[in-house]
């Protein structure tokens, strides 16, 4: 998935971490069984995180969207540091995806 920085900012974080949760979804769905697939949803969330980290509409939320990158970091490298998994931060993702729905 390539999206341009201009057509991210253009989607509300409650989007912006949809899109990131399938990412996630699919890194989960992979690890362990496929490494180019699961090292392709990584790469691609970490992008989509960075993206979300340099919009500037959410600089009040920068301490959210670092803990979000941080702790997606530590599950894709075995949640040592918090005991964080693919699975739980999928759903974490999700509801920002429901949220998007909704409105």
């Amino acid at each position: 998935m390539t999206v341009s920085k201009e057509r991210w900012q253009t989607l509300s974080l409650a989007e912006q971490f949809g899109n990131i949760g399938s990412e996630v979804g699919r890194a989960a769905k992979w690890q362990g069984k496929d490494e180019n697939s699961f090292w392709g949803a990584v790469t691609r969330a970490m992008e989509l995180l960075d993206l979300t980290q340099s919009d500037k509409r959410w600089a009040r939320r920068r301490f959210e969207i670092n803990r979000a990158k941080e702790t997606f970091a530590d599950a894709v490298l075995g949640g040592k540091e918090y005991q964080s998994n693919l699975k739980d931060l999928e759903k974490y993702f999700m509801l920002f995806a429901l949220a998007a729905q909704v409105k």
